[in-house]
């Protein structure tokens, strides 16, 4: 068997120091907000290239305390409006109605995967105040155009990072494109956890300030509550870990490149189209979507040949029963993705049998 993702394959190259991480932690008796913590996050702002990284309980919370942040600040206000890529996982969306904000759907470019700057403006309105862009699949999503966009119209660009760890724009990476970022390191991602884990990263003083309190109750000083917060902060025990991790993380995404590689060059059944390649600076392949009209025959077939896969993700954002306000949307290009997409394996360690495996099944599905 094909596993999609095998993360005991993947945590076993590095368990020596894990280990070693983890008992140290353990043995120092401090377990949370000490010396770990700060030695990551001035790790991880480095790689990204932001003064900040401010550590948080999972990607979501990222997003929410930015948005929060925001709100406190000034910024926004309920019922401000969001652009938001109508492709997304429902975490994105989350974050903006759990702040009283408003998420405005767009479509994405079929070929990209990501949001299509070119419907962007038309979305705008007098009470549009952030473009949200999300770097799904580990693909990057931002564009000149969408820079020039949230700067003609005075917007807040976010990254929802989740996905892209050490994707890159040019010479800049992803999580240092925008305003601010948030980033999960749950254990599937290409800089995972041993659990939940997140981060926000910005060059925004203020808001790193603001970020940082509200994720520890609200709290800068001990006991006293500046702002009615939550408790959502990144443990020192899964930062230790992500230490362990982070030194490696450009060289695990070339491994993945290379598998990537391998698909783009040999799977040639013309029922399955295979995304717009770009090159792996910009796509760190936290994912290898597929696209295919009989998607769940699809999947049949390749379990029949051993072959693990996911569907990222079944149900769009707008068509799930919590948004039931949404539902009368017409986001025809969004419903086909999600109907159609089919994830195949993709890891730092996959073996070149298990690659030819994967391209054979494929290939050979009529």
């Amino acid at each position: 068997m094909v596993r999609f993702l095998d993360l005991e394959a993947i945590n076993a190259v590095y368990a020596e120091k894990i280990e070693e991480a983890l008992l140290r932690v353990a043995r120092s008796g401090w377990y949370l907000r000490g010396k770990e913590l700060r030695s990551f996050e001035e790790e991880y702002a480095r790689y990204i290239g932001c003064r900040h990284a401010i550590g948080c309980g999972n990607g979501l919370d990222a997003l929410r305390l930015i948005l929060r942040a925001y709100m406190e600040m000034g910024v926004l206000r309920g019922g401000d409006e969001v652009i938001i890529p109508a492709n997304t996982y429902i975490a994105s969306v989350l974050a903006v109605t759990d702040n009283g904000l408003k998420p405005v759907f767009v479509e994405p470019n079929e070929e990209t995967l990501q949001i299509d700057d070119t419907l962007i403006e038309q979305a705008i309105t007098p009470r549009t105040r952030v473009v949200m862009i999300v770097h799904l699949y580990g693909r990057c999503a931002y564009t000149e155009h969408v820079g020039e966009l949230c700067r003609k119209y005075n917007l807040l660009l976010v990254e929802d990072n989740a996905q892209a760890h050490g994707a890159r724009f040019n010479s800049r990476r992803t999580g240092a494109l925008g305003h601010a970022a948030g980033h999960s390191f749950y254990p599937g991602k290409n800089l995972g956890a041993l659990g939940d884990a997140g981060c926000v990263t910005t060059n925004d003083d203020e808001l790193a300030a603001v970020v940082r309190a509200l994720g520890n109750y609200g709290s800068e000083e001990k006991y006293v509550c500046k702002y009615a917060g939550y408790n959502s902060r990144l443990d020192e025990l899964q930062a230790a870990v992500l230490a362990v991790k982070l030194p490696h993380l450009d060289e695990d995404n070339m491994r993945r490149a290379s598998v990537a590689e391998c698909y783009y060059k040999e799977v040639r059944n013309p029922l399955v189209r295979l995304p717009r390649y770009v090159d792996p600076v910009s796509n760190v392949y936290h994912l290898f979507p597929v696209f295919c009209e009989e998607r769940d025959r699809l999947r049949s077939y390749l379990m029949e040949r051993g072959v693990e896969t996911l569907i990222h993700y079944p149900i769009a954002p707008h068509q799930q029963n919590c948004y039931r306000e949404y539902a009368h949307l017409s986001l025809p290009i969004t419903e086909r993705m999600h109907r159609t997409e089919l994830s195949l394996p993709i890891s730092p360690f996959m073996t070149q049998d298990e690659v030819r495996v994967v391209i054979e099944a494929v290939n050979d599905f009529r």
